[in-house]
């Protein structure tokens, strides 16, 4: 188990966000995500007549965004399943305005701007936002499928993250072109990497 062990507790909420990519046979991609909230009690809601049973979804909600390479949204697909108020499924048709955007930086800005508020549903605006990143790496990743290249740094890699920190072992290895120097002496937290690039060390391991 990762995480410590936790004091004495009890469930009371689960959410789960499930977010898959497919490669379509006409050159384009299809990005859907999928999220569920359950509870392990019988929970009362406004304007129902019964108590949602304990494990039945309170809300059940799927998106599919359709991308060309260039990761634009082609056309965007939601179906509100489950609901606390059957005018939530209104909320579908609130997201045609990002058709034409592209998955790029400053997405969850645009979403936010287009979305946030009584301008749509709070979760189809919470899922648009984390299916970015699987997003990128499901269509950027289908170049690993054909040829591992580690001399070049993907575009808006460096500072991207933690470990692509211009100032972290792992750039100084693999592009030391654009190492620089931490502040401090050595950065936080940082170690130096195995020397073989972390696909690489997989495939010894396997």
């Amino acid at each position: 188990m990762p995480l410590s062990h936790p004091a004495n507790r009890r469930d009371i909420h689960t959410r789960t966000i499930d977010v898959r990519g497919f490669a379509r046979d006409d050159g384009l991609f299809d990005v859907e995500a999928r999220l569920i909230d359950r509870k392990p009690f019988d929970f009362w809601r406004i304007a129902q007549p019964t108590a949602t049973p304990a494990g039945e979804p309170l809300h059940d909600i799927s998106i599919r965004l359709t991308l060309d390479k260039a990761l634009t949204v082609r056309a965007i697909e939601a179906s509100s399943d489950t609901t606390p108020f059957g005018i939530c499924k209104e909320a579908e048709a609130t997201l045609a305005p990002l058709i034409g955007e592209r998955i790029v930086s400053g997405w969850s800005s645009k979403v936010k701007s287009l979305l946030r508020g009584n301008r749509s549903c709070t979760h189809l605006m919470e899922m648009l936002i984390t299916i970015a990143t699987p997003a990128l790496q499901g269509i950027r990743g289908l170049a690993r499928e054909r040829k591992l290249d580690d001399t070049k740094l993907g575009a808006g890699k460096l500072d991207s993250c933690y470990a692509y920190s211009s100032e972290r072992a792992v750039i100084k290895m693999h592009w030391p072109e654009h190492y620089r120097e931490p502040q401090s002496s050595r950065a936080v937290g940082d170690v130096e990497p195995s020397p073989l690039h972390p696909d690489q060390t997989e495939k010894v391991k396997s």
